[in-house]
């Protein structure tokens, strides 16, 4: 549930709910809510038909959680509009470890990783339908069903147990016997899907939106007072089923005039915590015309998923008059990437390079040639003019220094299009 203040552009009833099924369509595509565990489940094949990327990740998370094995999306290519020309999911025990003497050879090694072949690939038609190019279905490991239920992919908490969680939280029960209660209530652990640190982590979640005595209140007459001062102020506020508030997001008359002078280009980032709630602080940034940083609109969000991060997506596109921008940068982050893809299709997304780099220290450090590394990397990233130079100059890279197991460096290498200069330059 949303409440808008806006004298210009407000929702109707029935735009808001299809708002709010799409984001709760995202939340069973997340979480792989609608596995059905009651008879036999399909084998992937060659030839297989799907509607969208969403559909065939559905099926074959179906197929994964039936047989006893996680699966995640890999490698992914796009046509020169942006569309997902063919992608990739494979087991997440594919690929290999990386090599421990390496990086520290007194700490081990808990990677996974066993270089299972796994997958499926689908590649989009003339018809805009994908169609299963390769199936690869043996795996290099045991698969135990029963243990499918441990998975990321697999896990969910479902409502009307939230809200036991939240009421024996708020009367002062601990995290551990409130789980125990539940444990011993649906007869054993195994008919559980989530676990302890599940609950744990719901409930450190609740806990930082319940707002003092107040707080609330004051948000609501803060955005009606700006919005009397000015018609051109927008605010809009996501309610919870307990109409609690959930996220904020707002903008003010000079946002809005700046989007359509400097909107071809958009930042989206939630690396800034508030103090007080520990509440994502997510603000929209631009450019203008003299190089100066510029807010496009903000807002405080209640987490960092796929379907909290369309929330604020379509208001602020509802607000800059459903004007899409051409392209917009974030960092890493697997939810905003779900979210620009429903929100801004037509967007092209990029990687902030800043943040990409920042990286290096932490993820090669522990190689002994790491000076060389890093210069070797940075001049391929900075110093290539062309897509075939980068090529050149990053497989050198990796031929030189052994860097092929490094499963940091093999994601940018499989996402380049999204981060490195040679291939981004086309769009501005």
């Amino acid at each position: 549930m949303s409440i808008v203040f806006n004298f210009e552009a407000t929702m109707d009833i029935d735009s808001n709910n299809n708002s709010l099924n799409g984001s709760e369509e995202v939340e069973e595509q997340d979480n792989n809510l609608d596995i059905n565990e009651i008879g036999e489940v399909e084998e992937p094949k060659k030839v297989m038909y799907f509607g969208s990327k969403q559909e065939v990740y559905a099926f074959y998370a179906q197929y994964a959680k039936h047989s006893g094995f996680a699966i995640a999306f890999r490698s992914q290519n796009l046509t020169a509009d942006g569309e997902v020309k063919y992608f990739g999911i494979e087991c997440t025990r594919a690929r290999l470890r990386t090599k421990r003497s390496e990086i520290n050879p007194l700490e081990p090694s808990l990677s996974t990783k066993i270089d299972c072949k796994a997958r499926v690939r689908p590649s989009l038609q003339n018809d805009e339908r994908y169609k299963l190019t390769t199936v690869v279905l043996e795996h290099t490991h045991d698969l135990i069903p029963a243990d499918s239920r441990h998975f990321s992919m697999n896990k969910r908490i479902r409502t009307p147990v939230k809200r036991r969680l939240e009421v024996n939280d708020a009367a002062g029960i601990g995290v551990a016997r409130n789980f125990h209660s539940i444990v011993v209530e649906a007869g054993g652990y195994e008919a559980l899907t989530f676990d302890e640190r599940d609950v744990r982590n719901y409930i450190e979640n609740v806990r930082r939106l319940r707002l003092e005595l107040g707080d609330a209140e004051s948000v609501t007459l803060y955005f009606h007072k700006m919005q009397q001062q000015n018609s051109n102020f927008y605010s809009t506020i996501d309610l919870d089923e307990d109409g609690r508030m959930r996220n904020l997001f707002w903008a003010d008359a000079r946002s809005r005039a700046a989007y359509k002078a400097f909107g071809d280009v958009v930042s989206f980032d939630t690396t800034y915590l508030t103090k007080k709630y520990d509440m994502p602080f997510a603000p929209f940034v631009g450019v203008n015309h003299h190089g100066q940083t510029i807010l496009f609109g903000c807002g405080l969000l209640s987490n960092e998923n796929t379907e909290t991060f369309v929330w604020p997506f379509k208001e602020w596109l509802s607000c800059m008059s459903d004007a899409p921008p051409k392209a917009i940068i974030t960092d890493q982050c697997r939810a905003m990437q779900n979210a620009i893809e429903i929100v801004f299709p037509q967007a092209r997304h990029r990687w902030c390079l800043w943040h990409v780099m920042k990286k290096i220290p932490e993820k090669l450090r522990g190689y002994s040639q790491y000076e060389g590394i890093k210069v070797a990397l940075q001049n391929a990233v900075y110093d290539s003019l062309t897509k075939d130079e980068f090529e050149g100059n990053w497989l050198t890279m990796v031929t030189k220094f052994n860097l092929n197991d490094n499963e940091w460096l093999g994601v940018l290498y499989r996402e380049r299009h999204r981060w490195i200069p040679a291939y981004v330059k086309d769009i501005f």
